[in-house]
């Protein structure tokens, strides 16, 4: 491809796409022509990029003539609608939803642990979910130095993963309890302010939900380990951004602190932060606005044979979306 690029950003009004274009400017990707699409209820709004004001464009079948690259984060339904059609246009596609991720014959990229695998795109590339992709920042390298076996984990989901309306929504709950005021509950089915709901995406037959089973099933995709096997509880906490995720793994080998804090030391966009002592740990807030994930806590676990125990702090709308995307639109 060219250094100056024709960059489509579909989705560019919602939360990940504001992100994807801070990003793309940010690490100076080399945007030579950029093409904002939304949905009509955008229609006439504006984004500032590089310091010009950029209109936003109707979505629709000749939206992508000469585009070279097109970042999508509006949905699943407007990605298969909308993905095919850019590719026939001859753009290569960098997809944020759940639509492409177990289609075999598309890539689904973590740029650190399988950026090679862009290589057999035919033209769309998926980018994980989000929790699996903070949380495979620490378990990948473990798993180069040990061998995963399984996974047991519980995730502590930010509001804005479920999106804007959801920040709102803790927004006003807290002020209306503090206020002493009614809540109103419109996004999530109970109140989320001052509480935890054990429940993101839909459930299935099986008790697990959606979110829940990604992490099993895209981590056998992204670490080409189709034997591995994750328990997941998937819980949104009233945290604005960041995701959280306690993590216990059993390898397949004798599992070393010193050897596990050098691997993960190593780690690309993953920072070490591990001294309880000093009170030093992960936190969400730490991580919010950051591109790098953080991983704490370490300690074998007492539990599992070869078991290690940690806990991953990341952006989930930048490692776990918009940076994601972009990076892989960088391996291009």
């Amino acid at each position: 491809m060219s250094r100056n690029l024709h960059v489509a950003v579909v989705g560019a009004t919602g939360a990940v796409g504001v992100e994807i274009l801070k990003t793309l400017e940010r690490r100076n990707f080399p945007v030579g022509r950029l093409t904002l699409l939304a949905s009509p209820k955008s229609a006439g709004r504006s984004l500032q990029f590089r310091g010009e004001s950029v209109p936003v464009e109707v979505l629709g079948e000749g939206s992508f003539t000469g585009v070279d690259v097109a970042l999508f984060s509006a949905g699943g339904g407007i990605s298969k609608q909308f993905a095919p059609v850019a590719v026939q246009a001859g753009a290569v596609v960098v997809d944020n939803s759940s639509a492409f991720r177990m289609d075999e014959r598309v890539p689904l990229v973590v740029p650190e642990i399988n950026g090679q695998d862009v290589k057999r795109s035919a033209g769309i590339i998926a980018n994980p979910n989000c929790t699996t992709a903070i949380t495979l920042m620490a378990l990948y390298p473990l798993h180069q130095a040990f061998g995963v076996r399984r996974l047991f984990a519980s995730s502590y989901q930010a509001v804005s993963g479920t999106g804007a309306q959801a920040i709102e929504e803790l927004r006003g709950q807290v002020a209306a309890i503090a206020a002493g005021t009614p809540v109103e509950k419109r996004v999530y089915p109970h109140q989320i302010a001052f509480n935890v709901l054990p429940h993101v995406d839909s459930f299935l037959d099986d008790g697990y939900t959606r979110e829940e089973m990604k992490m099993q099933n895209e981590g056998r995709r992204i670490m080409h380990h189709p034997g591995f096997k994750a328990s997941v509880t998937c819980v949104r906490v009233p945290v604005y951004r960041a995701h959280s995720v306690a993590c216990s793994a059993e390898f397949e080998r004798p599992v070393s602190l010193e050897k596990a804090r050098e691997v993960l030391a190593a780690a690309p966009g993953l920072d070490v932060v591990d001294d309880p002592a000093s009170f030093r740990y992960p936190l969400p807030l730490d991580c919010s606005e950051r591109d790098n994930c953080q991983v704490g806590r370490l300690r074998v676990d007492c539990a599992l044979d070869n078991g290690l125990a940690f806990w991953v702090c990341g952006d989930q709308l930048l490692k776990g979306a918009a940076l994601n995307a972009v990076q892989i639109a960088e391996l291009l």
